[in-house]
Parts: C-alpha cells; structure tokens; sequence
C-alpha cells in the first residue's frame, strides 16, 4: 500500500512532488533511473489534473510505477468505463472542479499557522483571527465532496467502484460527523453526535461562529440579576433601566471575544484539524478523490498530445517483453506533429544494440522507450499506434556518472558499482538500459569488462539496450549471434531520428564540433585572431 497524501505532508506544507521513489532492490524505479529518464518532464507533459491531490497522486505514480498486471488492468478498465460512459464521466468532472475550488481552504486548515486576533496573514499558510471563517471554508471541500458523490451510481469497473465506494464511506466516520458538527466539549474529549446519543454528562457544543446565544443569554442574565437582587444608584433598581445601565458593561464585553475566540481556537478548531490531520478515513477519502483526478488526467493528456495514442496492451509473459508501433516520446512529440515515431520490437532475442553517431537521437529513442513503459505500468495512454507490453518488476536507465572525490574509486569503479547494483536487482521480467559501459579506462579494457557485463543480462534473461559508439563490442556479439543490432539513421549527414537495422561505423564528432562552434577550424581561427 503507497504512503497516503496526509502522511508525505505530515512533517511539510502539502507538496505536489513528495513522494519518494523506492530503493534500488525493492522498487520498480529507483532515484537515480528516475533522474536520468528525466520523470520529472514526464509529470509535466502528462500532468492534466486539475486538484493538489490529483496532481500529487500522478507524481506519486510515476515515482512508484505498479508491479501489478492486475491493479494496471483494473485501472485500464476504469478509464475505459469513462470514456464510454459520458454521464459519469461528467458528473467525476465536475465533483473534482468542485474539489479544486475548496481544496486549498482544506489545507490551510490542517497545515496553517495561527497569527491570533491583530496578525495580519503574509504568506499562503498562515491564518488571521481565531480560525472561524477557515473551519467553515476548510471542512466544505470534504462535506462537498461527500454530498456530491451520493448523486453517483455506482460503476462497473471495480477500481472505480472502490474510488466511488471509499468517498461514500467518509460519510460515515467520525471526522464526517465532527465536520457536520454539532461538535461536543466534555472532560472525556471532543464527541460527534453519534457518541453523545444517551449521554447526559455536561458538554459544550463548539460552533464556529463568535455568536453564542446561550452564553449570551447567560451574561445578561446575570446583570440582570445583579441589578434585580442587589440595586444600586447605578441600576436604579428598577428593570426597565437595566438597557442604560448595559453601557457601563460594554467595556467589559471587549473580554468576551478573546475569551471565546481563544477558547474555541485552542480547544476546538486545533484539537479538531489535528483529528483530521491524522485521521486514516480523511487520508483515504483525500486519496480518493486525487485517483479520480487521475484517471480524467490520462484521458485529458490522451486529447491534448495529438497523433496516434493508446491504451497499451499488457501480457503477463516469463521475461520482459516490448512490442510498438510508431512509438513517439511522450514529452518532446507532444503537440508536435512533425516528430518522428519508431518501431521496436524486443522479444526473444533480450539484447538491443544501439550505434551511431552524437546527436543521431539514440538516447531521446531510449527515453522513449522507458517513459512509454513507465505510463503504461501506471495505467496511462502511450503516445504510439499499438503497443504491447509486460510489465517490468524493475526498470533501469544508467548514464555516464561523475565520480566523487571521497568514493575513492574513479569514474570507471563509481560506474562499475552502479552497474553491479542494477545486475543484482534485475530479474528476467526486468528492463535495463545502459548509456555506454566501462568509461574511463583503456579501449581493451573496456572491451573486456563489457562484454563481460552484457553477457551476465543477456544470460540473466531480462530486456537490455545497450547504447554504444563501441561498434567492435557490436560485432562481438553479433558474431556470436546474440542481440540485435540497430542505428540511428543519418541521411545527407543530417539525422533521420528513425532507428534502422544494422551498426553505425561512423563518428559526426566534427559536425558537432562545428555545430557549437567548437571545431579545428574555429579554433585555429580564435588563436590566430588573438595574436
């Protein structure tokens, strides 16, 4: 089960990116992959939802990609189920455009500061007054949301069903009982209604409002009394003087505001948003509603890319496979049509060789690759024609790393470790990619240890995409008929971005060079015109 919203936020203001990827050994993405694939880009391109919450639960996902074939059909179906049942999908819509109008107030309530009576609130988290106005505005986005979803019948697809099912459910916990009030003060504790039904102990009822009738009432009867019982030149004795005599109190009335204000702040509205701030039922209903605004996410991102997109089939299979159809990186390919789709089949062979030279668009063909099966393992639409996947128990993308001065071993033992912790934690239903292998030593040298490192994932069984300028270590393998050879595509000295069969045998290093200013030419031309 992920960490709920309320527990990321318990020790933080609520933050859309504060879930954490897992360890390398026990997630399907650990820091470091999640870094290098760049999820970061992804969040933003697929980021269509409207809530905190929805947006927080989407990072959540792309940081804890599921492991589950079942769990990502289930949320297959459900989008499914939106997109055929406009009804419903509408009524979702607007509960969550709701949900975004209130959703700050909420939190404001569990997280801000209180300034008391004369502070005057400078940053978004910090409350002015005794927290009246901000109880009544911070508990409508629940009671709202509670309200909203009993007007929705309940789906077909179990996981919306269970979304629809848990909102239903808050309304029958105490912290739903507490925001409908009224709330009860006893020497027990705070009471909802329900725990008050038979009970003749004495209680205050807290209601967030400074007008206190009977308490009021109390007050003036006691002047009353005062002036009835002990008479005075000041009361007159008489009744009928006492609404003269009330403006000698109003001074004292002045004591009555911070009296109460005080009061219901720190024995009601503090003790009770800290109920909420801790409650499970809030953290689940809370969570709820941000897997809705998930779900019509994904449908938003899937109208808004343009071209060709899909609900990606996912087969259960006993290593990992991949199979796309003019597959188009979900980032850089959205809203552009001119960006160039591929094909990429990784089956049976399990090895993937990828030459050519800088810039040809190796790296962005990668990325591709594991940003599209990231959005698949989280239920998304992927940006390609068809597209058949399992699901990947782990998936690693390791580039070139600079080595630390304290980790004692250069770039070439930093890049090593760092290779030997993916090869420990994949498994045959795992996908590894690796940007180079063996930098920073001898060409021999890393010939060797290459070789050696590919050999232990092809045999270990797992997908593996080596990305190389190393067509000698190329040729090793596929003279021993293992992995496929492919290559960027250049065409009149420009890249194609297509990915073609074969190995790439040539360097652009100059036409780089020449691109950034950077070549011989440039820079015989800035020595001789500094002389």
């Amino acid at each position: 089960m992920s960490t709920t919203l309320l527990q990321c936020w318990q020790d933080s203001l609520p933050a859309i990116k504060s879930s954490k990827t897992l360890a390398t050994d026990s997630g399907v993405l650990d820091e470091r992959s999640f870094n290098t694939i760049e999820v970061d880009e992804l969040f933003n391109a697929a980021n269509h939802a409207e809530t905190i919450a929805g947006q927080a639960v989407l990072f959540r996902s792309l940081s804890q990609p599921l492991d589950s074939l079942e769990q990502i059909h289930e949320k297959q179906q459900a989008i499914e189920e939106l997109q055929s049942n406009q009804l419903l999908k509408d009524k979702l819509e607007d509960l969550v455009q709701h949900a975004a109008a209130n959703e700050k107030n909420f939190y404001l309530l569990l997280f801000g500061e209180f300034l008391g009576s004369m502070g005057t609130a400078k940053t978004d988290y910090e409350i002015e007054g005794y927290g009246y106005l901000q109880y009544k505005r911070g508990i409508r986005l629940m009671l709202e949301l509670v309200s909203q979803v009993q007007a929705i019948e309940s789906p077909q697809s179990s996981y919306l069903k269970a979304l629809i099912d848990k909102i239903k459910a808050f309304a029958q916990s105490r912290p739903c009982s507490l925001m409908e009030g009224p709330v009860y003060i006893t020497e027990g504790g705070i009471q909802c209604k329900e725990q008050r039904r038979g009970s003749f102990s004495p209680a205050i009822i807290f209601k967030p409002r400074f007008f206190k009738p009977l308490l009021i009432s109390l007050f003036f009867g006691i002047v009353w009394a005062l002036a009835h019982f002990f008479p005075t030149d000041m009361f007159q004795v008489s009744v009928a003087a006492i609404p003269t005599a009330i403006i000698f109190f109003v001074p004292f009335l002045l004591i009555y505001f911070p009296i109460v204000g005080g009061f219901d702040r720190d024995s009601c509205i503090i003790p009770l948003r800290n109920e909420f701030k801790h409650s499970p039922a809030v953290a689940e209903t809370l969570d709820a509603l941000g897997q809705l605004d998930e779900l019509l996410s994904f449908i938003k991102f899937a109208e808004a890319f343009g071209g060709s997109k899909v609900l990606p089939t996912l087969i259960e299979a006993p290593h990992h496979q991949i199979n796309l159809e003019d597959a188009r990186n979900p980032v850089l390919g959205k809203q552009n049509p001119d960006y160039v789709g591929n094909d990429f089949v990784l089956d049976e062979d399990k090895l993937v060789l990828v030459t050519g030279p800088n810039s040809g668009g190796k790296t962005a063909f990668c990325k591709t690759i594991t940003q599209i099966q990231l959005l698949a393992q989280i239920g998304c639409y992927v940006p390609a024609k068809s597209a058949v996947l399992s699901v990947a128990d782990r998936i690693f993308y390791q580039a070139p790393d600079i080595s630390h001065l304290d980790d004692g071993e250069g770039r070439f033992g930093t890049e090593l470790k760092r290779t030997k912790d993916i090869f420990l934690a994949s498994t045959p239903k795992s996908l590894v990619v690796l940007d180079e292998l063996s930098e920073g030593t001898t060409f021999e040298e890393k010939m060797e240890s290459s070789s050696n490192v590919l050999n232990g994932f092809y045999r270990k069984g797992n997908s593996t995409i080596l990305i190389t300028h190393n067509h000698q270590l190329v040729d090793h393998f596929v003279a021993q008929r293992i992995g496929l050879p492919r290559q960027v595509e250049f065409a009149n000295d420009a890249p194609t971005y297509k990915l073609v069969a074969g190995i790439s045998r040539v360097s652009h290093a100059d036409r780089v060079a020449k691109k950034i200013g950077f070549s011989k030419d440039d820079i015989d031309n800035y020595l001789a015109g500094s002389q």
